[in-house]
């Protein structure tokens, strides 16, 4: 599994139960927020998970979820 960082865009691989919003008050929603193969930007590390910014928001997301996209060059 490659390493994740600050500034890669990830696809989601599968769904957690719930997800986390990275929020200043996080809150607990339903996994349909997010759909899988939905692509985001690691914003940045916290002790929660990386911080992802998808279209619907920043969500808290554990690495096993998530694969780094390849630029194709």
């Amino acid at each position: 599994m490659e390493e994740l960082a600050v500034g890669d865009r990830v696809r989601v691989v599968s769904l957690p139960p719930y997800v986390k919003t990275a929020e200043p008050m996080p809150m607990l929603r339903p996994p349909n927020v997010i759909q899988v193969g939905e692509e985001g930007v690691i914003v940045d590390r916290r002790p929660g998970g990386w911080g992802v910014r998808f279209s619907r928001g920043m969500f808290l997301m554990d690495e096993q979820y998530l694969e780094v996209i390849k630029d194709e060059a």
